[in-house]
């Protein structure tokens, strides 16, 4: 009988541990479920976002397009004007009579300068001389005495 009572015991003892672990199980699912849901929503948050972004440059894009295009006419006003209004060398010297010289100017400017790489040795005017990198550049060879010793 008293095997009875222990098999008892034991199937009890089984039924709760069973059903503490299919609770534990369950929760992890719930748990795994919100987190998948969580990171869907980051995401779309993260798209959106991405979106936000690109239509902001986008937008930038077009308004500077839209302030060189106006920059342009103003300019072309201004020359145009110095021809009609100035005499022919004022308005030769205040603005240039194409209407695209001076963007074009800047840019032959800069492709025709070239830059130089810095040298980091000075020039010698003698071959035999020591350069500015040399250990001895610069100072000067001087005879040392001795003193006799005195014992």
């Amino acid at each position: 009988m008293s095997i009875w009572f222990i098999a008892i015991g034991c199937l009890a003892v089984g039924i709760v541990i069973g059903t503490a672990f299919t609770r534990q199980l369950g929760t992890d699912a719930a748990r795994v479920k919100e987190l998948e849901e969580k990171i869907a929503n980051i995401m779309e948050s993260h798209e959106e976002y991405r979106e936000s972004v690109s239509e902001h440059f986008n937008v930038t894009s077009d308004l500077i397009n839209q302030m060189t295009s106006k920059y342009r006419e103003v300019y072309e006003h201004l020359a145009n004007g110095a021809q009609d209004l100035c005499s022919a060398k004022v308005a030769e010297k205040l603005l240039p009579i194409q209407p695209d010289a001076i963007f074009e100017n800047e840019t032959s400017i800069n492709e025709t300068t070239q830059i130089n790489a810095p040298k980091d040795y000075a020039t010698k005017s003698d071959p035999s001389q020591a350069g500015a990198l040399s250990e001895s550049y610069g100072l000067k060879r001087s005879k040392i005495k001795t003193r006799p010793n005195k014992n």
